[in-house]
């Protein structure tokens, strides 16, 4: 039987994606994430192993739940590509049960030049019915610095997603002196806009509730002096990238 790496699951969602969801979330992150509020799960072996039918049976006990929110199961990380066999396998039996799934995301491990990963990623969008896609900076070299990579293969997996219309939700973290600047901003909006799949855009604002994990783990928090940003910074940010509700 099949087994993951997951660091943790929460039973009754409702912030990461449509209704009333399960979420798992999985281990292993290959970014570092300067205001990450899940840093115990970068080590994709420290989870605890969780079998397909251990996790779609736990779903399946939300399941009125989910059907009468329009809700459904929600894969998370971590980074989950990162364990895109497992995914996949938890995805096609939830089909199977009429469960909706959503794959939560950065793209941070996409790599179209790699074939075994792409059969493997092709697999795992055939019963994947939403991605929830992460954009943290629309600037290459920002984003290195943010995150340790650059973005050229994040955008790269997004127009991926478009050109075969899959679903997705796109996610902005507003990081004050890091990710809110106009420029930034304005730039991911026209990056947007060459997009044909986006249902819809999130702008979540930066917090430090993960700051102690950081400090569990022996770890300098890098924003330690960055504040959460203010509410005008915020309905700003949602004029442009056109997300205000």
């Amino acid at each position: 039987m099949m087994k993951g790496y997951v660091h943790s699951v929460e039973s009754c969602g409702t912030v990461d994606g449509p209704g009333i969801r399960y979420i798992v979330f999985m281990q292993g992150c290959l970014l570092r994430c300067q205001y990450c509020h899940n840093a115990d799960t970068w080590n994709i072996g420290a989870g605890k192993e969780m079998t397909v039918d251990e996790i779609v049976e736990e779903a399946k006990a939300y399941k009125a739940f989910m059907d009468a929110s329009g809700g459904g199961i929600t894969i998370s990380g971590g980074e989950p590509l990162l364990q895109a066999e497992f995914v996949t396998e938890v995805f096609k039996r939830c089909k199977e049960e009429g469960i909706h799934t959503t794959l939560d995301t950065s793209g941070g491990c996409f790599d179209s030049s790699n074939e075994e990963f792409m059969k493997h990623f092709d697999e795992l969008m055939a019963v994947t019915d939403l991605l929830l896609v992460d954009i943290k900076q629309i600037d290459s070299k920002k984003h290195r610095k943010l995150t340790g990579k650059p973005n050229e293969h994040i955008l790269e997996f997004v127009k991926y997603l478009s050109d075969r219309q899959k679903p997705i939700w796109i996610r902005h973290v507003l990081v004050p002196e890091r990710t809110d600047a106009e420029e930034d901003l304005r730039a991911l909006r026209a990056f947007i806009d060459t997009l044909s799949n986006v249902e819809k855009v999130e702008v979540l604002p930066y917090h430090k509730l993960g700051v102690y994990k950081w400090k569990t783990l022996g770890l300098k928090y890098p924003l330690e002096d960055i504040e959460s940003p203010t509410e005008e910074s915020v309905i700003f940010a949602n004029e442009i990238l056109g997300s205000a509700t």
